[in-house]
C-alpha cells in the first residue's frame, strides 16, 4: 500500500514543485507574516475558523465546502442522491436523478420557501430537511469503495445563536463529524457541503449513516453516494522522474526510495524529540512562572480581603455611632416634648379640679333643694298616677273610636265607588308646537270633573270623571287626591292604582316621575312610611316591595340580578291570595331603600322605539307593595297589597307601523288591555264569570279588581289633534271603567254624621296628645335631675383617679430622664474611645495600601520582563526550527544521488515528505480501525482546546495584567498555547489542498506529548 500511495502521490500534478520550491515556500511564509502583522484580527479569525472546522471533522480525507452543489464539480459516478425531506425530481441531464426522502428511520420533515444564498445548481435541495433522531440505511449496494457527501443548511434557527444545534454523525458506526454546528460555520439560509467521506461496502451491501444530537436535534438536507475510482498499482519496480530543468528522465529504484524514507523519518523523529524536550522545558518554566503569579495573586487577594474587612468594620462603627447619636437626640427631644406636655396637662387638671369643686358645691346646693322638694314630688307622683289611669281609659276609648273610624272611612270610600277615574292631560311638546298641531282639549269645566274634546270645527264631546288635571297641575296636586287610598292599605284592604293611555302621554311620568319631581309610586311609599311611623305605638308594620313586568305575556322579575330561564307562574295560596312563585320581595325600612329598588326596576324594564315615541314602554310595569300589620293592642293581624301599575301604551298597529319583534310586542299589549276591558265589563254587568285568567295582567290584579279592593285609574291623554283618535278611544275606555260600581251608591252617604265623628275623633286625639306630653315632660324632668346628680358624682371620682395616675406617670418620667442622662454620658465616653481606635486603624490601612502598591509595581515589572524574555526565546526557536528544516530538506536532496549513484531532483523530496507524514498518520489511525480503546487524535485535540479556553477564562478573572501588555499579546502567557509551536512544522502540501480540506498529520510521539500536556493542564486548572 505504501508504494501505491507513493505512485498516486507522484501522479498528482499539484504536489510536484520546481527546483526553487523550498525558497518560494519560505518567501510565501515571510509575506504571510507581514500580512499578519498588518491585520492580526483577520488572521486570528481565520485560525479560529480553521481550528473549529478542524475539530469537527474526524475523517482526515473529508473536507468542507461553504457553497451549494454544482454539477461541474461532481466527477465521480453518482449512485444515488437523496433529497432529504423533499420529493423525487428528474433533471434534464439523464445522469442526475434526485430520489425522494427514503431509506430513513425516524425523524421529521421541515420545508421552507426562503431564498438560499449561494445554493449552486440545485437550490431546492437546501429548502427541505429531515431533523430529529434518525438513521439512513442504503441496502443492496455492490461491494467496493464509495464516497458519501452530506449537504446541510440551517433553515430552522435562522436567528441563531451559535450552539443551538450541535450533533454527531456516524458512518458504519464510526464517527465522521463531532460536535458539528452549521450556524457557527456558515450561519442561516446558507449551504454547507461535507464531502469525500470514504466508506467501504462489504458483501452485505449496506451503508449506515446515523445522526445523533448533542444539543438540539440533528438535521440534513441531502445525501449523495458516489462510486470511488480504483487505485492504480505500479506494474514495475522502477519508476522514472522527469526533471523540469533539463527534461531528462531519471531512474529511481525502490532501494533508493527506502533509503530516503528511512533517513528522512529518522531526521524528523530526532527533530521532533528535540522539539518535544525543548517544549517540556519551556512548559516547566512557564508553569513555575504561572505558579508564582498565582501565589502572588492569592497573597494580594488575602491582603485585599483584610483591607475590605477593616474598611467594613470602620464603616459599621461609624454607622453605629451615627445611629446612637441620632437615638440620643431623639430621646432628648422626646423628653423635652413630654416634659412640656405633662406640665401643660398638670395645669389643665388643676384648673379642672377647681371647676369641679365649684360644680360640686352647686350640686350640693341643688341636692338640698331636691330634698326639700321631695314632698312636692310625692304630690306630683300621685297626680301623675291619676293621669295614667285616665290615659288608660282614653286609650280604650281611642281604640274603640279608631275601629269606628275605619268602618266609617271604608263606608265613605265604598259609597264613592270602588273604581275611581282621574284624567290627566300632558302639555303640547315643542315638536308638536313647531309642526303646527292645534290643541283639541277644553279645560273650562275641569274643576267640576268635565272634559271637552273638539272633534270638529263646531262639534264638542264631553266626558265626566272624578277629577280632571290640566297641564298646569303638578305631581303634588295629582297625589293629593290619590293619598286617601294609602290608609286603606294600612287598614288591610287591597288597593290598585294604574295608569292607562296612549304611548307618549306621560303614564311613566305620573307613576314614577324623576329625581327632582317624584311620581305616585314614590309619594305613596313615602306616605306609607310616614303613617306607619305615626301609628308605631299601636301598630307594627312590615313592608316589602317587588317589581315585575308582563312582557309578551311572560312575567319577568326586574329585581333579579341573574337572568334565569325558569318561567314565573301565578299561584293561589291556601289563604286565597294570588302570588308569583319565586319572585324577589325586597324588605324596605325607609324611603332611601325604596328609591334604590325603584331605580333597579326601571332600569331593567323593556323599552323600545316606534313612530309614536322614541322610548316607548313595551311592557306592563307592576310595583307590588305587601303590607303586613299587627295591632299591638288587640293582636289583630292583616295582610294587604298595593298594586301600582304602569300599563304599556295603547295605540293602533296601523299608526305605529310596527314590524317584527315590535309588532309581536304591540299585539300582546293590545291583547292584555282588551282582556282588562273584558274584566271591567264583566264587573260592571255583575256577570257570574269574570275572565281574570285571559291575561297575565288581569290574573295578577284579581285580588285588587274585585271584593273589598279599592281601585283608582289615571287615564293619560294627549292634547294634540294628531292623537285625536287615540285620545277618544282612551276616554271611552275610561268612562266604561268609571261605570263599574262594586259598592253601594255614593249619593246615599250621610255626610253630617261623618263630620261629627271626625270632630269627636280629633278632640279625643288632641286631649290624649296633650296629656301624654305633660306626663312625658314630668318623667323626663325627674330622670334628668337624677342622671345629672349621678353623672357629676362619677365625673368627680374619675377626675380624682386621673390626677393620681398623672402623678405616678410624672414620677416614672423623671426616673427615665435620669437614666437617659446616665446613658448619654456612657455613650459619649464610648464614642471617644472608638474614635481613637478608628484613627489608628486608618493609619494602618494607609500604610498597608502604600506597601501593596509598591509590591504590585515591583512584581508586575518583573513578570513583564520574564514574559518578554520567554516570548523572545520562543521566536528565536521558531526561526531556528524553520532554518534547520529548510537545511535538512536541502541536505537530503543533495545526499540521495551519491548513495544511489543517480541524481534525483528536488521534486523527490517533495514527493517523499508527504508520504512520510501520511505513513505516520496511518500508523496512528490503525489501532482505531481495529477497535482499540485509544481515543482519536481529533477528539484529544478538541478536548485540549476546550480546556485551554476554560482555563483562559479562569485566569482572566484571577490575574491582574497591565492593559498595554494585553493589547500587544493575545494572552501569550497562558501555558496551554505553547503546544501550538509544534504545528508550525506542517509541510506546505497541506496548504495546496485548499482552505477547507483539513488533514490530520500526527505521530505517536506527538500523541504521547499531548497526553503529558493535558495532565499538566489539569494540574494548572486545579
Amino acid at each position: 500500500m505504501d508504494n501505491a500511495q507513493l505512485n498516486t502521490f507522484l501522479q498528482m500534478p499539484e504536489t510536484l514543485f520546481p527546483n526553487s520550491s523550498i525558497p518560494r515556500v519560505s518567501d510565501w511564509e515571510k509575506c504571510d507574516l507581514a500580512l499578519n502583522q498588518d491585520n492580526p484580527s483577520s488572521v486570528m479569525d481565520d485560525d479560529e475558523e480553521e481550528s473549529l472546522a478542524d475539530s469537527m471533522l474526524c475523517d482526515s480525507n473529508s473536507r468542507l465546502i461553504p457553497s451549494g452543489f454544482s454539477k461541474s464539480s461532481c466527477s465521480h459516478e453518482i449512485v444515488m442522491f437523496i433529497n432529504a425531506g423533499g420529493e423525487a425530481l428528474n433533471e434534464e441531464d439523464s445522469r442526475m436523478k434526485f430520489l425522494g426522502d427514503s431509506y430513513f428511520e425516524g425523524g421529521n420533515i421541515i420545508q421552507t420557501n426562503e431564498h438560499i444564498t449561494e445554493a449552486g445548481d440545485c437550490p431546492f435541495i437546501y429548502q427541505s430537511a429531515r431533523y430529529g433522531s434518525f438513521w439512513y440505511r442504503f441496502n443492496n449496494l455492490p461491494p467496493g469503495d464509495y464516497f458519501v457527501d452530506l449537504h446541510f443548511a440551517e433553515i430552522i434557527n435562522t436567528n441563531g445563536p451559535k450552539g443551538m444545534r450541535v450533533f454527531n454523525v456516524y458512518m458504519q458506526e464510526e464517527k465522521v463529524l463531532s460536535d458539528f454546528d452549521i450556524f457557527s460555520l456558515v450561519e442561516a439560509n446558507k449551504p454547507l457541503q461535507v464531502v469525500d467521506f470514504r466508506v467501504l461496502v462489504k458483501e452485505d451491501g449496506l451503508i449506515a449513516v446515523r445522526f445523533e444530537g448533542v444539543i438540539g436535534s440533528p438535521m440534513v438536507c441531502g445525501i449523495c453516494v458516489r462510486k470511488a475510482q480504483n487505485i492504480r498499482v505500479a506494474q514495475g519496480s522502477q519508476e522514472y522522474l522527469r526533471c523540469k530543468n533539463c527534461a531528462a528522465e531519471i531512474e529511481v529504484s525502490s532501494a533508493q526510495k527506502k533509503l530516503v524514507r528511512t533517513k528522512v523519518t529518522d531526521k524528523y523523529e530526532k527533530k521532533i524529540q528535540e522539539l518535544t524536550t525543548q517544549c517540556q522545558l519551556k512548559t516547566h518554566e512557564c508553569h513555575e512562572a504561572w505558579m508564582s503569579l498565582t501565589a502572588a495573586n492569592e497573597q494580594l487577594e488575602k491582603v485585599r480581603i483584610e483591607l475590605d474587612n477593616k474598611i467594613f468594620q470602620t464603616r459599621t462603627l461609624d454607622e453605629t455611632m451615627g445611629k446612637q447619636a441620632e437615638n440620643l437626640k431623639n430621646i432628648t427631644s422626646s423628653y423635652e416634648h413630654y416634659k412640656k406636655y405633662w406640665a401643660a396637662a398638670v395645669n389643665d387638671l388643676q384648673e379642672k379640679i377647681k371647676i369641679m369643686k365649684n360644680e360640686h358645691a352647686q350640686l350640693s346646693h341643688e341636692a338640698h333643694a331636691c330634698v326639700e322638694s321631695i314632698p312636692k314630688l310625692n304630690k306630683m307622683v300621685t297626680g301623675v298616677q291619676a293621669l295614667v289611669v285616665q290615659c288608660e281609659d282614653l286609650k280604650v276609648k281611642y281604640s274603640e273610636e279608631q275601629a269606628k273610624r275605619k268602618e266609617l272611612y271604608n263606608q265613605i270610600q265604598e259609597t264613592k265607588g270602588n273604581i275611581r277615574v282621574f284624567c290627566r292631560c300632558r302639555p303640547l311638546s315643542t315638536e308638536e308646537i313647531s309642526a303646527g298641531f292645534a290643541q283639541v282639549v277644553d279645560f273650562d269645566a275641569a274643576k267640576d270633573g268635565d272634559l271637552g274634546i273638539l272633534t270638529g270645527a263646531s262639534t264638542k264631546k264631553t266626558f265626566k270623571f272624578d277629577r280632571v288635571y290640566t297641564p298646569k297641575d303638578n305631581q303634588v296636586d295629582v297625589f293629593a287626591d290619590a293619598s286617601p287610598l294609602v290608609t286603606s292599605v294600612l287598614d288591610g284592604y287591597n288597593v290598585c292604582i294604574f295608569a292607562y293611555g296612549q304611548t307618549g302621554t306621560g303614564k311613566t311620568f305620573t307613576m314614577e316621575g324623576t329625581d327632582q319631581n317624584r311620581g305616585v309610586n314614590y309619594r305613596t311609599l313615602e306616605q306609607l312610611f310616614q303613617i306607619a311611623k305615626e301609628r308605631s305605638e299601636n301598630f307594627m308594620y312590615n313592608i316589602s316591595v317587588s317589581v315585575l313586568e308582563v312582557y309578551n305575556e311572560q312575567i319577568r322579575d326586574l329585581l333579579s340580578t341573574s337572568p334565569t330561564s325558569k318561567r314565573l307562574e301565578i299561584k293561589q295560596s291556601a289563604e286565597g291570595f294570588h302570588h308569583v312563585a319565586g319572585i324577589i320581595e325586597a324588605q324596605v325600612d325607609n324611603i332611601k331603600e325604596v328609591w334604590n329598588v325603584l331605580q333597579i326596576g326601571s332600569n331593567s324594564r323593556a323599552v323600545g322605539s316606534n313612530n309614536v315615541n322614541e322610548h316607548s314602554s313595551r311592557s306592563h310595569c307592576m310595583l307590588c307593595i305587601m303590607v303586613k300589620s299587627k295591632n299591638l293592642m288587640t293582636g289583630e293581624c292583616t295582610k294587604s297589597k298595593l298594586w301600582l301599575v304602569d300599563l304599556a301604551g295603547s295605540e293602533r298597529l296601523a299608526k305605529t307601523d310596527a314590524q317584527g319583534e315590535r309588532l309581536k310586542e304591540a299585539q300582546n299589549i293590545n291583547k292584555s288591555l282588551s282582556a282588562l276591558g273584558d274584566v271591567i265589563y264583566a264587573l260592571a254587568t255583575k256577570s257570574s264569570h269574570i275572565p281574570y285568567r285571559n291575561s297575565k295582567l288581569t290574573h295578577l290584579l284579581q285580588d285588587s279588581l274585585g271584593g273589598d279592593s279599592k281601585t283608582l285609574m289615571f287615564v293619560q291623554i294627549s292634547p294634540s289633534e294628531r292623537d285625536l283618535s287615540e285620545t277618544l278611544s282612551s276616554l271611552n275606555f275610561a268612562t266604561r271603567v268609571r261605570g263599574v260600581k262594586l259598592g253601594p251608591a255614593k249619593r246615599q252617604v250621610d255626610t253630617i254624621e261623618l263630620q261629627k265623628m271626625k270632630t269627636m275623633l280629633e278632640k279625643a286625639r288632641q286631649e290624649s296628645k296633650s296629656k301624654d306630653e305633660s306626663l312625658r315632660k314630668l318623667e323626663e324632668s325627674l330622670q334628668n335631675l337624677e342622671s345629672k346628680a349621678k353623672g357629676r358624682d362619677q365625673v368627680y371620682k374619675t377626675q380624682l383617679e386621673k390626677i393620681e395616675e398623672l402623678e405616678g406617670q410624672l414620677e416614672l418620667k423623671t426616673s427615665m430622664q435620669n437614666q437617659s442622662e446616665k446613658q448619654t454620658l456612657q455613650l459619649s465616653d464610648r464614642l471617644k474611645g472608638r474614635e481613637e481606635i478608628c484613627t489608628g486603624l486608618q493609619l494602618k490601612v494607609n500604610e498597608l495600601e502604600t506597601k501593596l502598591k509598591e509590591r504590585l509595581q515591583s512584581e508586575s515589572a518583573s513578570y513583564q520582563q520574564k514574559i518578554k524574555e520567554l516570548e523572545d526565546r520562543l521566536r528565536e526557536q521558531e526561526q531556528q526550527l524553520q532554518c534547520t528544516l529548510a537545511r535538512d530538506f536541502a541536505n537530503v536532496i543533495r545526499a540521495t544521488p551519491s548513495e544511489g549513484k543517480c541524481r534525483i531532483d528536488d521534486e523527490f523530496m517533495t514527493e517523499a515528505e508527504p508520504h512520510i507524514l501520511r505513513s505516520s498518520n496511518s500508523i496512528s489511525s490503525r489501532p482505531l480501525s481495529h477497535g482499540s480503546t485509544q481515543p482519536r487524535v481529533s477528539d484529544s485535540l478538541h478536548e485540549t482546546r476546550k480546556k485551554r479556553y476554560s482555563r483562559s477564562d479562569e485566569t482572566e478573572n484571577n490575574m491582574v495584567i497591565s492593559a498595554s501588555l494585553a493589547d500587544k499579546r493575545a494572552r501569550k502567557s497562558d501555558p496551554p498555547k505553547i503546544a501550538r509551536v509544534v504545528r508550525t512544522a506542517k509541510p506546505a502540501t497541506v496548504a495546496a489542498q485548499g482552505p477547507l480540506t483539513h488533514k490530520r498529520i500526527i505521530n505517536r510521539d506527538l500523541v504521547h506529548a499531548a497526553k503529558e500536556r493535558d495532565s499538566k493542564k489539569k494540574i494548572w486548572s486545579r
